[in-house]
Protein backbone atom coordinates (compact mmCIF):
# COMPACT_ATOMS: atom_id res chain seq x y z
CA UNK A 1 0.00 0.00 0.00
CA UNK A 2 1.50 3.44 -0.94
CA UNK A 3 0.88 6.51 1.38
CA UNK A 4 -1.29 8.63 -0.73
CA UNK A 5 -1.14 11.98 1.49
CA UNK A 6 -0.67 12.51 5.33
CA UNK A 7 -1.57 15.67 6.33
CA UNK A 8 -3.13 16.45 9.89
CA UNK A 9 -5.92 18.80 9.38
CA UNK A 10 -6.48 19.77 13.36
CA UNK A 11 -4.10 20.42 15.72
CA UNK A 12 -5.78 21.09 19.51
CA UNK A 13 -3.62 24.04 21.29
CA UNK A 14 -6.35 23.52 24.80
CA UNK A 15 -7.78 27.09 23.90
CA UNK A 16 -9.12 28.93 26.78
CA UNK A 17 -13.11 29.38 27.74
CA UNK A 18 -12.00 33.23 27.03
CA UNK A 19 -10.51 32.82 23.38
CA UNK A 20 -13.59 30.54 22.69
CA UNK A 21 -15.92 33.32 23.38
CA UNK A 22 -13.71 35.76 21.92
CA UNK A 23 -13.90 33.57 18.85
CA UNK A 24 -17.32 33.41 18.11
CA UNK A 25 -17.51 37.47 18.10
CA UNK A 26 -14.99 37.32 15.19
CA UNK A 27 -17.57 37.08 12.61
CA UNK A 28 -18.47 40.15 10.35
CA UNK A 29 -22.43 40.14 11.08
CA UNK A 30 -21.81 39.72 15.03
CA UNK A 31 -19.74 42.21 14.43
CA UNK A 32 -22.58 44.43 12.70
CA UNK A 33 -25.31 43.29 15.34
CA UNK A 34 -22.96 44.32 18.15
CA UNK A 35 -22.36 47.64 16.51
CA UNK A 36 -26.27 47.96 15.78
CA UNK A 37 -26.80 47.18 19.23
CA UNK A 38 -24.66 49.91 20.68
CA UNK A 39 -26.30 52.78 18.47
CA UNK A 40 -29.55 51.73 19.11
CA UNK A 41 -28.81 51.87 22.83
CA UNK A 42 -27.31 55.04 22.85
CA UNK A 43 -30.00 56.77 20.70
CA UNK A 44 -32.45 54.73 23.58
CA UNK A 45 -30.64 56.15 26.43
CA UNK A 46 -31.22 60.05 24.71
CA UNK A 47 -35.04 59.21 23.88
CA UNK A 48 -37.41 61.41 25.99
CA UNK A 49 -40.73 60.57 27.02
CA UNK A 50 -43.14 57.87 28.54
CA UNK A 51 -41.32 55.10 26.62
CA UNK A 52 -37.73 54.94 27.67
CA UNK A 53 -37.66 52.15 29.76
CA UNK A 54 -39.54 50.31 26.40
CA UNK A 55 -36.55 51.74 23.97
CA UNK A 56 -34.15 49.74 25.88
CA UNK A 57 -35.38 46.61 24.71
CA UNK A 58 -33.80 45.94 21.18
CA UNK A 59 -30.42 46.47 22.53
CA UNK A 60 -31.25 44.24 25.50
CA UNK A 61 -32.52 41.31 22.69
CA UNK A 62 -30.22 41.78 20.48
CA UNK A 63 -27.47 41.21 23.64
CA UNK A 64 -29.20 38.37 24.87
CA UNK A 65 -29.25 36.58 21.30
CA UNK A 66 -25.39 37.28 20.22
CA UNK A 67 -24.81 35.94 24.32
CA UNK A 68 -26.94 33.09 23.54
CA UNK A 69 -24.93 32.55 20.37
CA UNK A 70 -21.84 32.65 21.51
CA UNK A 71 -22.61 30.02 24.61
CA UNK A 72 -23.63 27.34 21.42
CA UNK A 73 -20.58 28.26 19.88
CA UNK A 74 -18.50 27.37 22.09
CA UNK A 75 -20.40 24.07 23.30
CA UNK A 76 -19.92 22.86 20.12
CA UNK A 77 -16.78 23.47 19.83
CA UNK A 78 -15.57 22.20 23.20
CA UNK A 79 -17.83 18.87 22.05
CA UNK A 80 -16.17 18.93 18.70
CA UNK A 81 -12.93 19.02 20.33
CA UNK A 82 -13.52 16.08 22.56
CA UNK A 83 -14.37 14.09 19.70
CA UNK A 84 -11.40 15.05 17.74
CA UNK A 85 -9.45 13.93 20.92
CA UNK A 86 -11.68 10.61 21.14
CA UNK A 87 -10.90 9.54 17.46
CA UNK A 88 -7.03 10.24 18.06
CA UNK A 89 -6.83 7.29 20.53
CA UNK A 90 -7.55 4.79 17.94
CA UNK A 91 -4.96 6.41 15.49
CA UNK A 92 -2.17 4.02 15.27
CA UNK A 93 1.32 5.41 17.02
CA UNK A 94 3.37 3.43 14.76
CA UNK A 95 3.61 2.27 10.71
CA UNK A 96 5.14 -0.33 8.82
CA UNK A 97 6.71 1.11 5.86
CA UNK A 98 9.27 0.04 2.93
CA UNK A 99 11.09 2.66 1.74
CA UNK A 100 13.24 3.04 -1.18
CA UNK A 101 16.77 4.12 0.71
CA UNK A 102 16.79 1.46 3.19
CA UNK A 103 16.06 -2.37 2.76
CA UNK A 104 13.07 -4.65 3.88
CA UNK A 105 10.01 -3.13 6.89
CA UNK A 106 11.33 -0.98 9.44
CA UNK A 107 8.63 0.82 11.70
CA UNK A 108 8.14 4.23 12.42
CA UNK A 109 6.05 7.12 13.95
CA UNK A 110 2.63 7.10 11.83
CA UNK A 111 2.91 11.36 11.79
CA UNK A 112 6.44 10.45 10.03
CA UNK A 113 4.94 8.67 7.29
CA UNK A 114 5.17 10.82 4.04
CA UNK A 115 3.90 10.39 0.62
CA UNK A 116 5.96 7.74 -1.52
CA UNK A 117 5.74 5.41 1.90
CA UNK A 118 4.92 2.19 0.92
CA UNK A 119 2.85 0.59 4.06
CA UNK A 120 2.48 -2.91 4.79
CA UNK A 121 -0.67 -3.74 7.01
CA UNK A 122 -1.28 -7.25 8.28
CA UNK A 123 -3.84 -8.74 10.03
CA UNK A 124 -5.47 -6.68 12.61
CA UNK A 125 -3.33 -3.61 11.90
CA UNK A 126 -4.86 -0.47 11.75
CA UNK A 127 -4.01 2.31 8.94
CA UNK A 128 -1.64 4.50 10.11
CA UNK A 129 -2.41 7.20 7.18
CA UNK A 130 -4.49 7.60 4.76
CA UNK A 131 -3.48 5.43 2.18
CA UNK A 132 -4.18 4.29 -1.70
CA UNK A 133 -3.88 0.53 -1.88
CA UNK A 134 -1.92 -0.95 -4.42
CA UNK A 135 -1.91 -4.75 -4.07
CA UNK A 136 -3.99 -7.12 -1.63
CA UNK A 137 -2.44 -10.76 -1.03
CA UNK A 138 -5.76 -11.87 0.30
CA UNK A 139 -8.82 -13.08 -0.86
CA UNK A 140 -10.77 -11.03 2.07
CA UNK A 141 -11.16 -7.44 3.27
CA UNK A 142 -12.65 -5.97 5.41
CA UNK A 143 -12.46 -2.84 7.05
CA UNK A 144 -14.11 -1.27 9.98
CA UNK A 145 -15.66 2.62 9.73
CA UNK A 146 -17.53 2.26 12.62
CA UNK A 147 -15.41 4.60 14.50
CA UNK A 148 -16.02 7.70 12.50
CA UNK A 149 -19.55 7.28 12.14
Amino acid sequence: MQVQKRQNLYHLKGKSLLELILEQFEDLLVRILLLAAFVSFILAWFEKGEETTTAFVEPVVIIMILIANAVVGVWQERNAESAIEALKEYEPEMGKVIRADRNGVQRIRARDIVPGDIVEVAVGDKAPADIRIIEIKSTTLRVDQSILT
